[in-house]
Protein backbone atom coordinates (compact mmCIF):
# COMPACT_ATOMS: atom_id res chain seq x y z
CA UNK A 1 0.00 0.00 0.00
CA UNK A 2 1.59 3.23 -0.74
CA UNK A 3 2.08 5.81 1.72
CA UNK A 4 -0.76 8.58 1.54
CA UNK A 5 -1.86 10.76 3.78
CA UNK A 6 -5.39 8.83 4.31
CA UNK A 7 -6.38 4.65 3.85
CA UNK A 8 -9.92 5.51 2.94
CA UNK A 9 -11.98 8.49 1.88
CA UNK A 10 -15.41 8.17 2.13
CA UNK A 11 -16.84 10.01 -0.65
CA UNK A 12 -21.05 11.27 -0.29
CA UNK A 13 -20.04 11.85 3.68
CA UNK A 14 -23.16 14.09 3.85
CA UNK A 15 -25.59 11.48 1.63
CA UNK A 16 -28.07 9.67 3.70
CA UNK A 17 -25.82 6.16 3.47
CA UNK A 18 -22.86 7.98 3.45
CA UNK A 19 -23.55 9.76 6.74
CA UNK A 20 -24.18 6.09 8.08
CA UNK A 21 -20.77 4.91 6.88
CA UNK A 22 -19.25 7.74 8.90
CA UNK A 23 -20.87 7.30 12.02
CA UNK A 24 -19.92 3.51 11.47
CA UNK A 25 -16.14 4.37 10.71
CA UNK A 26 -16.45 6.73 13.71
CA UNK A 27 -17.72 4.04 16.21
CA UNK A 28 -15.64 0.93 15.24
CA UNK A 29 -12.30 2.12 13.95
CA UNK A 30 -10.00 4.68 15.69
CA UNK A 31 -7.49 3.56 14.46
CA UNK A 32 -8.06 4.19 10.98
CA UNK A 33 -6.48 7.05 8.69
CA UNK A 34 -9.69 8.50 6.83
CA UNK A 35 -11.27 11.67 5.71
CA UNK A 36 -14.81 12.47 4.53
CA UNK A 37 -15.43 14.16 1.57
CA UNK A 38 -18.82 15.98 -0.15
CA UNK A 39 -19.08 19.34 -2.48
CA UNK A 40 -20.92 21.45 0.55
CA UNK A 41 -18.52 22.40 3.41
CA UNK A 42 -21.24 23.25 5.26
CA UNK A 43 -23.07 20.28 5.25
CA UNK A 44 -19.94 18.23 5.72
CA UNK A 45 -19.33 20.27 9.15
CA UNK A 46 -22.88 19.40 10.15
CA UNK A 47 -22.65 16.06 9.93
CA UNK A 48 -18.90 15.89 11.53
CA UNK A 49 -20.53 17.60 14.42
CA UNK A 50 -23.87 16.17 14.63
CA UNK A 51 -21.55 12.44 15.17
CA UNK A 52 -18.46 14.04 16.74
CA UNK A 53 -16.03 12.53 14.47
CA UNK A 54 -13.16 14.39 14.00
CA UNK A 55 -11.20 13.47 11.05
CA UNK A 56 -10.21 15.67 8.04
CA UNK A 57 -12.55 17.15 5.10
CA UNK A 58 -12.57 17.54 1.96
CA UNK A 59 -14.53 19.53 -0.53
CA UNK A 60 -15.06 16.84 -3.61
CA UNK A 61 -17.36 17.92 -6.51
CA UNK A 62 -17.35 14.50 -9.24
CA UNK A 63 -18.02 17.43 -11.72
CA UNK A 64 -14.77 18.91 -11.25
CA UNK A 65 -11.72 16.37 -12.47
CA UNK A 66 -9.34 19.24 -10.31
CA UNK A 67 -11.07 18.14 -7.50
CA UNK A 68 -10.54 14.39 -8.31
CA UNK A 69 -7.13 14.36 -9.05
CA UNK A 70 -6.59 16.43 -5.33
CA UNK A 71 -8.71 13.74 -3.77
CA UNK A 72 -7.22 11.05 -5.03
CA UNK A 73 -3.59 12.41 -4.77
CA UNK A 74 -4.28 11.92 -0.34
CA UNK A 75 -5.92 8.51 -0.16
CA UNK A 76 -5.08 4.71 -1.26
CA UNK A 77 -9.17 4.27 -1.58
CA UNK A 78 -12.15 6.28 -2.12
CA UNK A 79 -15.40 4.77 -0.90
CA UNK A 80 -18.39 6.31 -3.11
CA UNK A 81 -22.04 6.00 -1.79
CA UNK A 82 -22.50 9.26 -4.61
CA UNK A 83 -25.40 7.60 -7.19
CA UNK A 84 -26.88 7.38 -9.71
CA UNK A 85 -22.77 6.22 -10.22
CA UNK A 86 -24.02 6.79 -14.15
CA UNK A 87 -24.29 9.96 -13.57
CA UNK A 88 -21.80 11.07 -10.50
CA UNK A 89 -19.15 8.36 -11.19
CA UNK A 90 -17.79 8.15 -14.64
CA UNK A 91 -14.83 10.56 -14.14
CA UNK A 92 -13.95 9.08 -10.43
CA UNK A 93 -13.58 5.52 -11.31
CA UNK A 94 -11.77 6.33 -14.61
CA UNK A 95 -9.26 8.27 -12.45
CA UNK A 96 -8.88 5.69 -10.17
CA UNK A 97 -8.06 3.51 -12.71
CA UNK A 98 -5.75 5.66 -14.02
CA UNK A 99 -3.76 6.45 -10.78
CA UNK A 100 -4.32 3.07 -9.07
CA UNK A 101 -6.53 4.06 -6.72
CA UNK A 102 -8.54 1.50 -4.78
CA UNK A 103 -12.33 1.63 -5.15
CA UNK A 104 -15.60 0.41 -3.42
CA UNK A 105 -19.46 1.58 -4.59
CA UNK A 106 -22.89 0.64 -3.64
CA UNK A 107 -23.60 0.63 -7.62
CA UNK A 108 -26.55 -1.28 -8.62
CA UNK A 109 -26.57 0.12 -12.00
CA UNK A 110 -25.44 -3.25 -14.64
CA UNK A 111 -25.75 -0.94 -17.35
CA UNK A 112 -23.20 1.35 -16.22
CA UNK A 113 -21.01 -1.26 -15.04
CA UNK A 114 -20.93 -2.73 -18.10
CA UNK A 115 -20.09 0.39 -19.87
CA UNK A 116 -16.78 0.73 -16.82
CA UNK A 117 -15.35 -2.27 -18.14
CA UNK A 118 -13.43 0.00 -20.54
CA UNK A 119 -11.19 0.74 -17.87
CA UNK A 120 -10.24 -2.67 -17.35
CA UNK A 121 -6.87 -2.82 -18.92
CA UNK A 122 -6.05 0.93 -17.53
CA UNK A 123 -7.12 -0.91 -14.26
CA UNK A 124 -4.78 -3.83 -14.01
CA UNK A 125 -1.84 -1.43 -15.83
CA UNK A 126 -2.16 0.83 -12.53
CA UNK A 127 -2.98 -1.73 -10.01
CA UNK A 128 -6.39 -0.32 -9.56
CA UNK A 129 -8.75 -2.55 -7.26
CA UNK A 130 -12.68 -1.24 -8.54
CA UNK A 131 -14.60 -3.61 -6.74
CA UNK A 132 -18.82 -2.96 -7.41
CA UNK A 133 -22.17 -3.70 -5.48
CA UNK A 134 -20.59 -3.80 -2.31
CA UNK A 135 -23.84 -3.64 -0.37
CA UNK A 136 -27.18 -5.70 -0.53
CA UNK A 137 -26.69 -5.63 -3.82
CA UNK A 138 -24.96 -7.65 -4.30
CA UNK A 139 -22.85 -8.72 -1.55
CA UNK A 140 -25.58 -11.65 0.16
CA UNK A 141 -26.14 -13.18 -3.29
CA UNK A 142 -22.44 -13.15 -4.23
CA UNK A 143 -21.48 -14.37 -1.05
CA UNK A 144 -24.14 -16.59 -0.41
CA UNK A 145 -23.56 -19.07 -3.93
CA UNK A 146 -19.71 -19.01 -3.45
CA UNK A 147 -20.47 -20.49 0.41
CA UNK A 148 -22.81 -22.81 -0.90
CA UNK A 149 -21.00 -23.92 -4.35
CA UNK A 150 -17.97 -24.02 -1.67
CA UNK A 151 -20.00 -26.98 0.44
CA UNK A 152 -20.68 -28.71 -2.62
CA UNK A 153 -17.30 -29.40 -4.05
CA UNK A 154 -16.19 -30.64 -0.85
CA UNK A 155 -18.96 -33.13 -0.58
CA UNK A 156 -19.49 -33.95 -3.86
CA UNK A 157 -15.91 -33.35 -5.88
CA UNK A 158 -18.21 -30.88 -8.19
CA UNK A 159 -20.54 -27.96 -8.08
CA UNK A 160 -24.25 -28.11 -7.79
CA UNK A 161 -25.52 -27.15 -11.82
CA UNK A 162 -28.07 -24.71 -10.11
CA UNK A 163 -28.82 -22.13 -7.92
CA UNK A 164 -32.24 -21.29 -6.15
CA UNK A 165 -31.80 -17.70 -4.50
CA UNK A 166 -35.23 -17.85 -2.24
CA UNK A 167 -36.07 -14.29 -0.22
CA UNK A 168 -37.80 -15.59 2.42
CA UNK A 169 -37.96 -12.74 4.47
CA UNK A 170 -37.12 -8.56 4.05
CA UNK A 171 -37.99 -5.66 6.32
CA UNK A 172 -36.85 -2.63 5.52
CA UNK A 173 -36.94 0.55 3.05
CA UNK A 174 -34.80 0.94 0.09
CA UNK A 175 -32.74 4.04 -0.53
CA UNK A 176 -33.69 7.29 -2.56
CA UNK A 177 -30.42 6.84 -4.38
CA UNK A 178 -31.37 3.16 -5.63
CA UNK A 179 -34.69 4.75 -6.58
CA UNK A 180 -32.98 7.35 -8.43
CA UNK A 181 -30.36 4.78 -10.44
CA UNK A 182 -33.60 2.99 -11.53
CA UNK A 183 -35.08 6.49 -13.19
CA UNK A 184 -31.75 7.14 -14.63
CA UNK A 185 -31.49 3.73 -15.92
CA UNK A 186 -35.12 4.17 -17.49
CA UNK A 187 -34.48 7.36 -18.61
CA UNK A 188 -31.04 6.51 -20.42
CA UNK A 189 -33.17 3.41 -22.25
CA UNK A 190 -35.37 6.65 -23.90
CA UNK A 191 -32.71 8.06 -25.56
CA UNK A 192 -30.59 4.63 -26.23
CA UNK A 193 -32.89 1.56 -27.12
CA UNK A 194 -30.18 -0.73 -27.82
CA UNK A 195 -29.21 -0.40 -24.33
CA UNK A 196 -32.51 -3.05 -23.45
CA UNK A 197 -30.33 -5.11 -24.64
CA UNK A 198 -27.66 -4.81 -22.05
CA UNK A 199 -29.72 -4.76 -19.20
CA UNK A 200 -32.02 -8.41 -20.14
CA UNK A 201 -28.86 -10.07 -20.99
CA UNK A 202 -27.73 -12.37 -17.50
CA UNK A 203 -24.05 -12.71 -18.54
CA UNK A 204 -23.54 -9.07 -19.92
CA UNK A 205 -20.66 -8.21 -17.33
CA UNK A 206 -18.93 -11.55 -18.25
CA UNK A 207 -16.80 -9.67 -20.96
CA UNK A 208 -17.79 -12.06 -23.49
CA UNK A 209 -19.20 -15.48 -21.93
CA UNK A 210 -22.38 -16.51 -22.66
CA UNK A 211 -23.81 -18.89 -20.90
CA UNK A 212 -27.07 -20.74 -21.05
CA UNK A 213 -30.57 -19.47 -21.16
CA UNK A 214 -31.51 -18.75 -17.47
CA UNK A 215 -34.65 -19.59 -15.34
CA UNK A 216 -37.72 -16.73 -16.11
CA UNK A 217 -37.58 -14.81 -12.79
CA UNK A 218 -40.09 -11.72 -14.80
CA UNK A 219 -43.50 -13.56 -13.15
CA UNK A 220 -45.08 -15.62 -10.19
CA UNK A 221 -45.02 -19.36 -10.35
CA UNK A 222 -44.92 -22.52 -8.73
CA UNK A 223 -41.48 -23.37 -8.49
CA UNK A 224 -42.42 -27.50 -8.21
CA UNK A 225 -38.45 -28.37 -6.69
CA UNK A 226 -39.09 -26.22 -4.06
CA UNK A 227 -43.03 -26.92 -3.49
CA UNK A 228 -43.97 -22.91 -3.20
CA UNK A 229 -45.54 -20.16 -4.93
CA UNK A 230 -42.34 -17.49 -6.30
CA UNK A 231 -42.37 -13.94 -7.44
CA UNK A 232 -40.06 -11.62 -8.94
CA UNK A 233 -37.67 -10.26 -6.64
CA UNK A 234 -36.61 -6.57 -7.72
CA UNK A 235 -33.04 -6.61 -7.08
CA UNK A 236 -32.19 -9.85 -8.89
CA UNK A 237 -31.69 -7.48 -12.52
CA UNK A 238 -28.28 -6.71 -11.03
CA UNK A 239 -27.60 -9.86 -8.33
CA UNK A 240 -28.07 -12.15 -10.60
CA UNK A 241 -25.60 -10.27 -13.38
CA UNK A 242 -22.55 -10.12 -10.50
CA UNK A 243 -23.16 -13.79 -9.53
CA UNK A 244 -22.47 -14.65 -13.51
CA UNK A 245 -19.69 -12.07 -13.61
CA UNK A 246 -17.89 -13.58 -9.99
CA UNK A 247 -18.46 -17.61 -11.73
CA UNK A 248 -16.52 -16.07 -14.92
CA UNK A 249 -14.13 -14.06 -13.26
CA UNK A 250 -13.17 -17.01 -10.65
CA UNK A 251 -12.73 -19.23 -14.12
CA UNK A 252 -16.43 -20.56 -13.73
CA UNK A 253 -15.88 -23.04 -10.55
CA UNK A 254 -20.18 -23.23 -10.49
CA UNK A 255 -19.45 -24.30 -13.79
CA UNK A 256 -20.10 -23.29 -17.35
CA UNK A 257 -23.77 -24.32 -17.40
CA UNK A 258 -24.90 -22.85 -14.57
CA UNK A 259 -27.89 -21.64 -13.50
CA UNK A 260 -28.96 -19.23 -11.00
CA UNK A 261 -32.06 -16.92 -10.50
CA UNK A 262 -33.20 -14.57 -7.50
CA UNK A 263 -37.20 -14.73 -6.36
CA UNK A 264 -39.30 -13.83 -3.58
CA UNK A 265 -40.62 -17.36 -1.50
CA UNK A 266 -44.71 -16.91 -0.77
CA UNK A 267 -45.16 -20.57 0.08
CA UNK A 268 -47.26 -22.97 -0.95
CA UNK A 269 -51.10 -23.72 -1.99
CA UNK A 270 -53.23 -21.15 -2.98
CA UNK A 271 -52.57 -18.44 -0.23
CA UNK A 272 -48.71 -18.52 -1.83
CA UNK A 273 -50.43 -18.14 -5.25
CA UNK A 274 -52.03 -14.48 -3.82
CA UNK A 275 -48.77 -13.72 -2.12
CA UNK A 276 -47.01 -14.12 -5.07
CA UNK A 277 -49.67 -11.89 -7.60
CA UNK A 278 -49.78 -9.50 -5.25
CA UNK A 279 -46.01 -9.15 -4.62
CA UNK A 280 -45.62 -9.48 -8.81
CA UNK A 281 -48.23 -6.28 -9.11
CA UNK A 282 -45.60 -4.21 -6.60
CA UNK A 283 -41.82 -2.39 -7.36
CA UNK A 284 -40.94 -0.39 -4.28
CA UNK A 285 -38.51 1.14 -6.01
CA UNK A 286 -41.13 2.95 -8.24
CA UNK A 287 -44.25 5.17 -7.42
CA UNK A 288 -44.85 8.66 -5.64
CA UNK A 289 -43.78 7.27 -2.16
CA UNK A 290 -40.25 6.26 -2.71
CA UNK A 291 -38.03 8.45 -0.92
CA UNK A 292 -35.90 11.18 -2.99
CA UNK A 293 -31.89 10.88 -2.18
CA UNK A 294 -30.88 12.05 0.82
CA UNK A 295 -33.92 10.84 2.35
CA UNK A 296 -34.44 7.54 4.65
CA UNK A 297 -35.84 6.11 7.49
CA UNK A 298 -35.68 6.70 11.33
CA UNK A 299 -33.01 5.27 13.32
CA UNK A 300 -35.98 3.12 14.88
CA UNK A 301 -37.14 2.12 11.72
CA UNK A 302 -33.63 1.19 10.44
CA UNK A 303 -32.75 -0.98 13.34
CA UNK A 304 -35.90 -3.02 13.40
CA UNK A 305 -35.27 -3.91 9.65
CA UNK A 306 -33.72 -7.58 9.09
CA UNK A 307 -33.20 -9.77 5.89
CA UNK A 308 -33.37 -13.81 5.50
CA UNK A 309 -32.40 -14.87 2.00
CA UNK A 310 -32.22 -18.79 0.97
CA UNK A 311 -29.95 -20.28 -1.41
CA UNK A 312 -30.34 -23.91 -2.50
CA UNK A 313 -28.50 -25.84 -4.46
CA UNK A 314 -30.17 -28.47 -6.87
CA UNK A 315 -28.54 -31.26 -8.93
CA UNK A 316 -30.91 -33.54 -10.86
CA UNK A 317 -34.14 -31.97 -10.05
CA UNK A 318 -33.13 -32.25 -6.38
CA UNK A 319 -31.99 -30.04 -3.80
CA UNK A 320 -28.79 -30.87 -2.25
CA UNK A 321 -27.79 -28.38 0.03
CA UNK A 322 -29.19 -25.41 1.59
CA UNK A 323 -27.06 -22.27 2.84
CA UNK A 324 -28.81 -18.94 4.54
CA UNK A 325 -27.76 -15.67 4.39
CA UNK A 326 -28.94 -13.80 7.45
CA UNK A 327 -28.73 -10.02 8.70
CA UNK A 328 -29.97 -7.98 10.94
CA UNK A 329 -30.87 -3.61 10.57
CA UNK A 330 -32.54 -2.13 7.19
CA UNK A 331 -30.86 -4.01 4.00
CA UNK A 332 -31.02 -1.12 2.23
CA UNK A 333 -29.23 1.53 5.46
CA UNK A 334 -28.19 0.05 8.19
CA UNK A 335 -26.41 -3.48 6.77
CA UNK A 336 -25.49 -2.06 3.22
CA UNK A 337 -23.42 0.48 5.17
CA UNK A 338 -21.59 -1.57 7.29
CA UNK A 339 -21.27 -4.13 4.25
CA UNK A 340 -19.18 -1.32 2.16
CA UNK A 341 -17.56 0.09 4.88
CA UNK A 342 -15.97 -3.52 6.02
CA UNK A 343 -15.53 -4.24 2.21
CA UNK A 344 -13.49 -1.32 1.56
CA UNK A 345 -11.36 -2.25 5.13
CA UNK A 346 -11.07 -5.97 3.65
CA UNK A 347 -10.00 -4.81 0.32
CA UNK A 348 -7.27 -2.45 2.07
CA UNK A 349 -5.88 -4.76 4.72
CA UNK A 350 -7.03 -8.49 3.90
CA UNK A 351 -6.13 -8.79 0.15
CA UNK A 352 -2.54 -7.44 -0.60
CA UNK A 353 -1.96 -9.91 -3.18
CA UNK A 354 -5.24 -8.87 -5.23
CA UNK A 355 -3.72 -7.40 -8.71
CA UNK A 356 -5.71 -4.41 -10.34
CA UNK A 357 -8.94 -5.05 -12.02
CA UNK A 358 -12.69 -4.22 -11.99
CA UNK A 359 -14.25 -6.79 -9.32
CA UNK A 360 -17.43 -8.04 -7.96
CA UNK A 361 -17.11 -9.41 -4.12
CA UNK A 362 -16.60 -12.40 -4.38
CA UNK A 363 -13.49 -13.27 -6.99
CA UNK A 364 -12.18 -10.02 -4.94
CA UNK A 365 -12.38 -10.24 -1.22
CA UNK A 366 -14.26 -14.18 -1.39
CA UNK A 367 -13.83 -15.82 2.08
CA UNK A 368 -12.03 -12.61 3.68
CA UNK A 369 -14.60 -10.26 3.16
CA UNK A 370 -17.05 -13.42 4.58
CA UNK A 371 -15.30 -13.93 7.53
CA UNK A 372 -15.08 -10.01 8.57
CA UNK A 373 -18.68 -9.81 7.69
CA UNK A 374 -19.72 -12.64 10.48
CA UNK A 375 -16.87 -11.42 12.76
CA UNK A 376 -18.21 -8.13 12.76
CA UNK A 377 -21.75 -9.02 13.19
CA UNK A 378 -22.75 -7.68 9.74
CA UNK A 379 -24.54 -10.47 8.43
CA UNK A 380 -24.38 -14.90 8.80
CA UNK A 381 -23.73 -17.67 6.58
CA UNK A 382 -24.95 -21.04 7.54
CA UNK A 383 -26.01 -24.53 6.04
CA UNK A 384 -29.32 -25.39 6.94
Amino acid sequence: MSEKEYDLLVFGATSFTGKLVVEYLNENYSDLKWAVAARNQEKIDAVTAELSCDVPAILLDSTKMEDIEKALSLTNLILTTVGPYQIYGNDILMMCAKYGVDYVDLCGEPGWMFEMQKHLATAKESGARIVHSCGFDSIPSDLGVMLLQKIAKERFGKPVEQVKCRVRSMKGEFSGGTAASLRATLGKLKTNPDFFNVLIDPFCLCEGFKGPEQVRDNKPYHDEITNEWVAPFFMAAINTKNVHRSNTMMGHPYGENFLYDEMFSCGPGEAGKKKAELISAYNPLLGDNVPKPGEGPSKESRDSGSYDILFTGVDDGEIKINVSVKGEGDPGYSSTSKMIAESALCLLFDCPELAGGIYTTAPAMGQKLLDRLEEKHVMFFAEE
